[in-house]
């Protein structure tokens, strides 16, 4: 191992500077927070300095109606630009695809509407029981309307999704496929590019929830492949914000959402209400942040900082997750959901025990473990796996800037409380 100026090298592959990224969060200087590990990051992130900053320099400086001739209206628009230039980049889309809602549910909400007038009689509409009610609920709501919903179900036991039970599905006519880049309590990685592939051969349009992916790393949803792939800015670090990538060619086909004179513009006609101007102007630090990370590291900006951080965050996450995964399945009062290989899943760790996973979850407080149990909106899934809704799950999620201490710290009081 060789070290260097806090970077470290193993194998001749660089691994993240955790010091570095932690002194990027305040919330690690506060004093109420000393000695808390926080294992509740699925349900959202700290946020980083970066966007902190941008957050309040547009609440000070420029909180007035962007886009008039003034400096302060001027700068309040760009900076608004910028976050949405930046984040195309990153995510390989051109930058009027990027547009900003107030939640990822809302923003599914709104694109189950414009699906409602686009689709033909007699076409099915995909979803899976694996997602998050917020990529399924809206989807199944339109079989009020007459389309048909076809349901893609997850394996009893592991809780994946299988590649040839779509293709089965897909012998009808669908016009869209919905699914999860990864569950919020399965945690298995599913292969967006090789779905999306299997979906459009079949003549299919493909709408990837990636609320639960994007927080370990931006993905290149150009080389994906899905005309629509939704996250969450306050679960990457950023404000409360729902941001959904939409390729040119389907969202311009789909029925405007918005003001009629939106309708020319892609990145207005599918936010209905307008965008939070600060909010948005702020989700540029998501893209400082991730920029430092990668100059920190030797790396570019840019689409190459997304690459470089990407990896450098999933690295970190494997190496931290699998002696959990290792720990929880050795238990015989605890039953994972999911793959018990880390490079499969990300680290959102859902546990079914013999008790109740919320009060479990008060039991770990007193430990400085912050985690959470229930159903987490995700009571399909759940159910599918055959996990007691009444008892729910403990879930224990992190990111990047999770130390090995808080990992061992977590799997102490485990100890203690099961």
């Amino acid at each position: 191992m060789l070290a260097h100026r806090g970077l470290f090298r193993i194998h001749g592959r660089m691994t993240l500077d955790i010091d570095w990224v932690r002194a990027q969060f305040p919330a690690f200087d506060v004093p109420a927070l000393q000695g808390q590990a926080f294992f509740e990051n699925a349900g959202g992130s700290y946020t980083c300095r970066q966007v902190i900053d941008r957050l309040h320099r547009f609440y000070t400086e420029r909180k007035v109606q962007p886009y008039a001739p003034y400096d302060a209206s001027r700068l309040g628009g760009e900076e608004m630009d910028e976050a949405r230039d930046r984040l195309a980049v990153m995510m390989g889309v051109a930058a009027d695809e990027v547009s900003f809602g107030p939640s990822t549910t809302q923003n599914v909400y709104v694109l189950a509407q414009a699906v409602r007038r686009w689709i033909k009689p007699g076409q099915a509409i995909v979803v899976t029981n694996q997602d998050h009610e917020a990529n399924s609920g809206p989807w199944r709501r339109l079989a009020e309307e007459g389309v048909s919903v076809l349901e893609w179900q997850v394996d009893p036991e592991t809780g994946e999704l299988r590649h040839e039970d779509l293709a089965k599905l897909l012998e009808q006519d669908v016009a869209l496929v919905c699914f999860p880049h990864c569950s919020n309590v399965v945690g298995h990685l599913n292969d967006v590019a090789a779905i999306t592939r299997l979906a459009k051969s079949a003549g299919a349009r493909v709408c990837v929830d990636g609320v639960s992916y994007a927080p370990h790393g931006f993905p290149d949803v150009g080389a994906l492949g899905p005309d629509v792939y939704l996250f969450s800015a306050y679960k990457t670090y950023g404000p409360h914000q729902g941001i959904m990538v939409i390729r040119e060619e389907w969202g311009m086909e789909l029925p405007n959402q918005a003001h009629h004179f939106n309708a020319d513009s892609l990145y207005k006609r599918f936010t209905p209400a307008g965008p939070d101007h600060a909010q948005v102007a702020a989700c540029a630090g998501m893209a400082d942040y991730l920029e430092a990370m990668s100059a920190h590291h030797g790396g570019g900006t840019g689409a190459a900082a997304a690459r470089k951080t990407h990896d450098l965050m999933r690295a970190h996450e494997v190496t931290l997750l699998q002696p959990l995964l290792d720990y929880v399945s050795a238990k015989n009062s605890v039953r994972l959901v999911g793959p018990a290989d880390a490079t499969q899943r990300a680290p959102t760790v859902a546990l079914a025990l013999e008790t109740d996973a919320e009060a479990v979850a008060a039991e770990l407080a007193p430990h400085g473990i912050m985690a959470g149990g229930g159903d987490f909106y995700a009571q399909r899934p759940l159910s599918a796996v055959g996990v007691d809704l009444a008892k729910g799950v403990l879930r224990v999620s992190f990111v990047h800037y999770t130390n090995r201490a808080e990992v061992d710290a977590l799997m102490g009081a485990l100890d203690q409380v099961l």
